[in-house]
């Protein structure tokens, strides 16, 4: 019986073998010239307003989360944020449009956001006291952030039919706090206008021209009240891509003044749709927003070519996010493709909802402790430069390939996605240097022996892997007990966990010779570091 048992065990191991497909795949990638780039602080994350008795689907994941409750001293949430030496952070979200900050001639009574029948969103207006917002900016001075803080659009207005407000915008409220905070020396990279207003809206929604006169009005405060200071850009109109409301609102507001097109993606569906994960594996359903991207990167070139676009916020899954999808390993297949993806149409900053909030926090929300996208975010942000790579790569849309040049030093970093859940990526990538080479070398016969000595001087990752260094970087993610839930990610086999002392764990490459294959197992993913690359486009 012994026998038979590990003769049923060996045939078992070989079916798990043969059912694991190899396939050999070559990666051109570009580094003649960069196809576009993105900001330096192109990784973003959000804080957004919703109080804890925001519920959804009989959850209620936000806890203390917001702009007004947050833990801002929690030792946890500063080394996170620190750790990117200059995060960008967004402050706003749906609630945005309701807050009123308690400064100047405001005569109203400062109260938190309540729970009431009519209410947009279900709530009451809130409001922001200036004592917190100190608090807030103490904050964001030592972590190093970089903020965008998105207005009140609807102040001022009034409610018109189902859905639609109409009237002009009172800046009354909105200025008094802008002069409050430069009178404080708070630095704001940026002011956003509105948060969802757009097209039909989400709860509310305005008419383009009358946004676009509001951006005009907004922009004049602004130089107004900054004077001889640096001013902020600002961004807009913080909602979902219609093409026309968006033509229409870079028409009325015209040059110059809209400084990037921000805009929203949540295009898994609802955080409690059972087919979260299966959307985010499927590589089909991840090109789908790519005709957004393309879109709104029109839009830019035709009717406002001054601007850029940013992803103003984006977590995937709406209504918080899912319960045990968007906290785990399996989003970040989803997560680092949209940043790849949007990298290369043009986007210069994509902020991911949110920071820590909901079910689709980069934190842990309720103990701050990393959840494998952020480490994700972190890995992105020490690795890819700002400058796009074109890669052509012929092979199964199960393996995303994207390439970038390397932050801070020479070279590339590819970033590898490997969707399919039984074919192992065997890759060797080739500088499009050498394939030039061999095209001319071919076509001039009578410099064929010059060609041909040259070429062999020249490795496929350019012309200095033989002057030094031989290796390359690997980084690779898998889930723990390969679970793709699982909220525990590893490096390298090794788990990404805080210390005793709760800093973060050091992200540590392995170093692999650069001659030899790339192997991209299935369901996980890799950052591959070519220091010697060749890549005149990075310089």
């Amino acid at each position: 019986m012994g026998s038979g048992f590990s003769l049923l065990l060996l045939l078992a191991s070989l079916s798990a073998v043969w059912a694991q497909k190899v396939e050999e795949v070559v990666i051109v990638v570009n580094g003649n010239q960069a196809v576009t780039s993105t900001d330096a602080h192109y990784i973003c994350a959000t804080i957004d307003w919703w109080p804890r008795d925001k519920c959804n689907y009989n959850q209620c994941p936000w806890v203390s989360s917001s702009v007004l409750n947050l833990d801002l001293s929690h030792p946890f949430l500063n080394k996170a944020v620190q750790a990117f030496k200059g995060l960008r952070v967004r402050v706003g979200g749906s609630l945005q449009d309701q807050v009123l900050y308690d400064v100047g001639n405001m005569t109203l009574p400062c109260h938190p956001f309540r729970k009431t029948q009519g209410g947009l969103f279900g709530f009451s207006k809130g409001c922001l006291k200036m004592e917190r917002w100190d608090e807030v900016n103490r904050f964001f001075n030592r972590a190093g952030v970089l903020v965008t803080f998105g207005l009140n659009a609807l102040n001022g207005r009034h409610h018109i039919r189902k859905g639609v407000w109409g009237g002009d915008w009172d800046p009354t409220n909105a200025q008094d706090f802008m002069k409050y905070t430069i009178s404080k020396g708070y630095h704001i990279d940026s002011w956003e206008y509105g948060n969802e207003l757009s097209g039909s809206g989400v709860g509310a929604c305005v008419g383009a021209e009358q946004y676009g006169k509001d951006m005009i009005k907004l922009k004049s405060i602004i130089h107004n009240i900054y004077g001889n200071k640096p001013k902020p850009a600002l961004l807009g109109p913080g909602g979902f891509y219609d093409e026309q409301w968006y033509n229409k609102l870079l028409q009325v507001s015209g040059s110059l003044v809209i400084n990037a097109l921000t805009h929203h993606i949540y295009n898994l569906g609802a955080g409690v749709d059972h087919n979260l994960m299966n959307r985010i594996l499927d590589p089909h359903f991840l090109n789908k927003i790519s005709q957004t991207f393309s879109n709104l990167k029109q839009t830019i070139k035709t009717h406002g070519p001054w601007a850029s676009a940013w992803v103003g916020e984006s977590g995937g899954a709406y209504n918080s996010g899912g319960c045990n999808v968007s906290n785990t390993f399996v989003n970040s297949f989803w997560y680092l493709d949209q940043l790849a993806m949007a990298a290369k149409y043009d986007t210069r900053v994509y902020c991911r909802q949110t920071l820590v909030g909901g079910n689709y926090g980069l934190l842990d929300t309720t103990t701050f402790i990393p959840n494998p996208d952020y480490y994700s975010a972190l890995l992105w942000h020490q690795l890819m430069g700002k400058e796009v790579l074109a890669v052509n790569a012929s092979t199964s849309p199960f393996l995303r390939s994207y390439a970038h040049c390397s932050r801070g030093r020479q070279g590339i970093t590819l970033l590898l996605i490997n969707l399919s859940n039984q074919t192992e990526y065997n890759i060797s990538i080739r500088n499009s240097i050498n394939i030039d080479l061999h095209a001319n070398e071919k076509a001039s016969n009578g410099r064929k022996s010059f060609a041909h000595g040259l070429k062999r001087t020249v490795s496929c990752f350019g012309s200095k892997a033989s002057d030094g260094t031989s290796f390359r970087e690997e980084y690779h993610l898998t889930p723990k007990d390969g679970y793709l839930r699982s909220k525990v990610m590893l490096l390298n086999g090794v788990p990404l966990q805080l210390t005793d002392t709760g800093d973060l764990p050091r992200l540590n490459p392995v170093h692999v010779a650069v001659s030899s294959p790339i192997f991209v197992s299935p369901l996980s993913i890799k950052f591959v570091v070519f220091p010697d690359f060749d890549a005149q486009g990075c310089k």
